[in-house]
C-alpha cells in the first residue's frame, strides 16, 4: 500500500512538473517574439539616428517600441513568478524525498540486520528441510526467493531516491540561476524603457511645436486618400457595369462564376491572410481616432499604415486581378487588385511591378514602397480593404503577428 502511494506521488510530480514547463515555454517563446520584435523596431530607428527628426511617424514607431518593452517586462516578471513557484515545489518534493528515504533506509536497514541473525545458508536450508511436506517446502522456497527479490528491489528503490533527490537538486539551483539573471534581466530592461519614454515625450514635444507643418501635412494627406477613394469607387462603377445582370435587384458587383469562387475562397481566409510586406509594423489603425498630437482633431484612416525599412517590397495577400495601376498626387502610385468582390489597395508605391489585367498570386510583389527623405526616412504602405463598396478593417483579415 505504501508502495502504491509512492508510485502515485512520483506521478503526481511527474505530472505536475511537465504541465508547468509547457506553461514556462509558452511564456518564454512569447518573450523571444517580443524581443525580437523590439529588434526590428531598434533597426527601424536606426535607419533615421542620424539625421532624426521629430515626425508623427517616429511617435507611433516609439510607442509601438514601448508597448513591446512593458510586454517584455510582463513576461520576465511571469516568468520570474513561475520560477519562484519552481523553486518552492522543487523544494517541497526534495524534503518529500528525503523523509521517504530516510524511511525506506531505515526499514532496509533493520531488514538486513533480521537477515544476518536469521537468514544465513544453514538456516534457510533448515526452514525448508523442517517442512511438513513437499507443497509446504515448495511454497518455503517460493517465500525466500520472494524475499531475496524484495530486499533487492528496496536496494534499488533507495538508488533510485538518491538520484531523483540529486536531479531535483540540480533543478533546484539552475531555476535559482534563471530567476536571479531574470531579476538583473528586469533591471535593465526598466531603465531601457525610462530612456524611451523620455525620448517619446522629447518627440512629442517637439511636435507640438509643429502645429502649423502638422495641419498642413494632414490636409495633404486627406486630399491624397479622397482621390484614392474615388478611383477605387470608380474601379467598383465600371467593374459593376462590365456584366449584365440578370437580376436588377440584386445587390453589388457582378461577378462570373470564377469570381463568385474566388471571393468565397476569399472571405474563408479571414484572419489568415499573410501580410502585404515581409516584415513590418502598424503605426496607424482603421477608422476614427484622434490625432496623436494635435487636440480636437481626429483622423480618418481608411485602411492601416505599415511601417517597414527602406527598399522593403509590398506584396499582393490574396491571388487575383490587377484591376487598375493609377498615381495619385501626394501619394505616390497605388495598386488596385480584385478578387472577387473584394478589393485590396496597396499605396505610397514608388515603383510598380505589375500592369492593369495582370493575374497575381499570394505573396507575388507588386511594388517598392516609397522612402520619404524629406520626413525621417519612413517608408509606409497604405494598405486597404474593400467588401466593394464598403471599407473593412485589414487588421481583421491578415494574420495576426
Amino acid at each position: 500500500m505504501r508502495l502504491l502511494k509512492l508510485i502515485c506521488f512520483s506521478f503526481f510530480v511527474c505530472f505536475s512538473f511537465n504541465t508547468f514547463g509547457q506553461s514556462l515555454d509558452e511564456l518564454r517563446l512569447q518573450k523571444e517574439k517580443t524581443a525580437s520584435e523590439i529588434e526590428y523596431i531598434n533597426n527601424l530607428l536606426k535607419e533615421t539616428n542620424s539625421n532624426a527628426k521629430a515626425s508623427l511617424n517616429r511617435l507611433a514607431v516609439l510607442e509601438r517600441q514601448i508597448k513591446l518593452q512593458d510586454n517584455l517586462i510582463n513576461n520576465i516578471t511571469g516568468e520570474i513568478g513561475y520560477l519562484s513557484t519552481s523553486i518552492q515545489q522543487n523544494s517541497k518534493r526534495i524534503d518529500s524525498l528525503s523523509s521517504e528515504l530516510e524511511s525506506v533506509k531505515v526499514k532496509y536497514a533493520a531488514m538486513i540486520r533480521y537477515a544476518s541473525r536469521n537468514q544465513n545458508s544453514n538456516n534457510q536450508m533448515l526452514f525448508l528441510l523442517s517442512s511438513a511436506d513437499f507443497n509446504q517446502a515448495y511454497k518455503r522456497f517460493i517465500y525466500l526467493r520472494q524475499y531475496a527479490d524484495y530486499r533487492r528491489k528496496q536496494a534499488e528503490r533507495i538508488s533510485d531516491f538518491k538520484n531523483s533527490i540529486g536531479g531535483q537538486l540540480l533543478e533546484f539551483n539552475k531555476r535559482k540561476e534563471q530567476k536571479q539573471n531574470l531579476l538583473v534581466s528586469k533591471v535593465r530592461q526598466t531603465l531601457i524603457i525610462e530612456q524611451q519614454k523620455k525620448q517619446q515625450n522629447d518627440v512629442y514635444s517637439d511636435l507640438q511645436q509643429k502645429e502649423k507643418d502638422l495641419k498642413r501635412k494632414l490636409d495633404n494627406q486627406r486630399k491624397a486618400e479622397l482621390r484614392l477613394q474615388q478611383e477605387i469607387e470608380r474601379v467598383i462603377s465600371d467593374e459593376a457595369k462590365k456584366v449584365t445582370r440578370k437580376n436588377s435587384k440584386e445587390p453589388g458587383l457582378a461577378l462570373t462564376p470564377a469570381e463568385k469562387v474566388l471571393s468565397g475562397d476569399f472571405s474563408k481566409n479571414r484572419g489568415k491572410f499573410p501580410w502585404p510586406v515581409q516584415h513590418g509594423l502598424i503605426t496607424d489603425h482603421f477608422g476614427d481616432h484622434p490625432h496623436a498630437v494635435l487636440k480636437y482633431v481626429i483622423v480618418r484612416n481608411s485602411g492601416i499604415d505599415i511601417t517597414t525599412q527602406a527598399n522593403e517590397k509590398a506584396r499582393a495577400i490574396f491571388k487575383g486581378e490587377v484591376t487598375k495601376v493609377v498615381a495619385i498626387p501626394g501619394a505616390n502610385y497605388a495598386v488596385i487588385i480584385r478578387h472577387g468582390n473584394y478589393l485590396t489597395v496597396y499605396s505610397n508605391l514608388s515603383d510598380v511591378y505589375v500592369r492593369a489585367g495582370q493575374s497575381v498570386e499570394i505573396k507575388d510583389e507588386i511594388g517598392s514602397i516609397f522612402t520619404d527623405k524629406d520626413d525621417d526616412n519612413k517608408t509606409v504602405l497604405k494598405f486597404q480593404l474593400w467588401r466593394e463598396s464598403t471599407k473593412l478593417d485589414p487588421e481583421d483579415w491578415l494574420i495576426r503577428q
